[in-house]
């Protein structure tokens, strides 16, 4: 038995962004399923966990205020994103990291360590990690405000140039 919602159809747009082209898939409740910095819906559609993947996707014109958060955090209102709301699955650790993530304010990037810590596993370094990396709510939740402990980027699925862009955007 397949564990993906196969009676459902989500909706998407992309945005031009100065970032590059950001396309943001949405639930019937207008939650953030997926996102990120990508024309390619289809490949943020299989980010998706599968209790919660939508079978199709439907582009829009709009997703309302996801889309007006989108662009409002571009412009630079960087807390126009804080009150949209996510909806991601995994296990207890996972899901509790992303709330957290989403608590890291805008111009204060932490370490892999630091995010470790917050989230209530110090020694769970590799783990805070692996949230940021199958976090599939980019910039909703936003895991770009996680550095290295040297300071360095470490990884970011949309590339080192965008998410240096972003931090660069938040430190204004």
């Amino acid at each position: 038995m397949s564990l993906e919602n196969t009676a459902t159809t989500a909706d998407f747009t992309t945005t031009t962004t100065p970032a590059g082209p950001f396309t943001a898939i949405v639930d019937a409740d207008g939650a953030v399923l997926a996102s990120g910095w990508s024309a390619d819906s289809e490949a943020l559609r299989v980010l998706i966990h599968p209790t919660l993947r939508p079978a199709s996707l439907r582009e829009r014109d709009s997703l309302g205020a996801v889309s007006q958060a989108i662009a409002a955090y571009h412009e630079g209102d960087l807390t126009a994103i804080d009150v949209i709301t996510v909806r991601q699955s995994s296990g207890p650790f996972l899901t509790h990291a992303w709330e957290i993530l989403r608590k890291v304010p805008a111009g204060t990037p932490i370490t892999y360590t630091e995010f470790a810590t917050v989230s209530g596993r110090p020694a769970a370094t590799r783990a805070a990690a692996n949230a940021c990396a199958r976090n599939a709510a980019a910039l909703f939740v936003p895991c770009h405000r996680v550095l290295r402990t040297d300071g360095t980027l470490g990884g970011f699925r949309y590339g080192l140039p965008i998410k240096r862009w972003l931090l660069d955007h938040e430190a204004l």
